[in-house]
């Protein structure tokens, strides 16, 4: 008889608490869904965020990123927090500051990954790596009293003028160098591996046309020469379709924060979100892994800014 180890039952603790985060997310997004409302849009939603959307800032100025972000946007929304700062108790009272008496925190999560050493039934010994998420809790800005001054001056948003292109969101996209074409619908070819949009002045409006770019270059980045993102789809509108498309609406979501536009809804989205609900609903840890997939697609457009200065 082989008794447990130290080690074996220290990823059994580590597997049911992520477990129980991933639960915990998930329901949040799907009760979101069920009434018909996008979490990671309502940022824009002006009577909740009058100062402009923008990711969401750690105490030292670095932004969040995948799961986090729909996080705290969606706490930021239904609070009405217009500050885009958060911290820990223990970095707000490192500044001095202090939380305000009757503030409730925002849980938002930790992903690591820690070895294991499992003995296998020949006697052999293999280190596998596992992940795992732990909890933590941050505060708004606005919850805290006696911040340094800084913290107080939000910082500008970036806006486009409705009515005309914006010269530096064109440049981010071109400096991809992916292969945009002119047609009548916006889709992403894989096979032929180019994009087909619809003119610009075609669009009601400057923010209409970029977040239905950044959609479409979101999935651009699924090719498998670039981050071969496969979720087995076989047909239009099986769940693996869904799937990509979650992505893909999540990553035009966070494009929209960080290049200054305002993702607009589409009309497929009404559609979308009974297959996201399916999804969801039989799979817990999927929207963690959407929002990660959604971050890494912003982060290999971004590159290319990088590469080129």
């Amino acid at each position: 008889m082989r008794f447990p180890t130290f080690f074996s039952y220290r990823r059994r603790i580590f597997m049911r608490n992520s477990n129980e985060i991933y639960l915990g997310i998930t329901h949040k997004i799907i009760a979101d869904l069920e009434k018909g409302e996008l979490t990671w849009r309502k940022p824009w939603n002006p009577e909740n965020l009058s100062a402009g959307i923008r990711l969401p800032l750690r105490c030292n100025h670095v932004p969040y990123s995948g799961i986090n972000i729909v996080m705290l946007w969606s706490t930021a929304a239904q609070k009405g927090y217009s500050s885009p700062y958060w911290m820990t108790y223990k970095q707000a009272n490192d500044m001095k500051a202090h939380v305000r008496k009757g503030e409730k925190g925002t849980q938002i999560v930790y992903a690591d990954r820690f070895d294991v050493d499992e003995v296998k039934e020949d006697g052999t010994t293999e280190t596998r790596n596992i992940p795992f998420l732990k909890l933590y809790t941050v505060f708004n800005a606005s919850q805290l009293e006696g911040l340094p001054d800084a913290y107080a001056q939000l910082p500008e948003p970036p806006k486009i003028n409705p009515e005309i292109r914006s010269p530096e969101i064109d440049e981010f996209f071109n400096r991809t160098q992916a292969k945009i074409f002119p047609g009548r619908n916006a889709a992403y070819f894989q096979s032929f591996d180019y994009i087909e949009m619809p003119p610009f002045e075609s669009f009601n409006s400057a923010a209409a046309y970029y977040s239905t770019l950044a959609h479409e270059m979101a999935h651009w980045t699924k090719h498998p020469s670039r981050l071969n993102r496969n979720f087995n789809s076989g047909v239009w509108g099986d769940e693996a379709y869904a799937k990509e498309e979650l992505v893909a609406e999540l990553a035009a979501s966070f494009l929209g924060a960080d290049l200054g536009f305002e993702p607009v809804t589409k009309d497929e989205h009404t559609a979308y979100i009974q297959s996201w609900l399916k999804i969801l609903k039989g799979d817990s840890r999927f929207i963690v892994q959407a929002a990660s997939q959604a971050q890494k697609a912003v982060e290999y457009l971004g590159s290319f800014q990088k590469k080129m200065g």
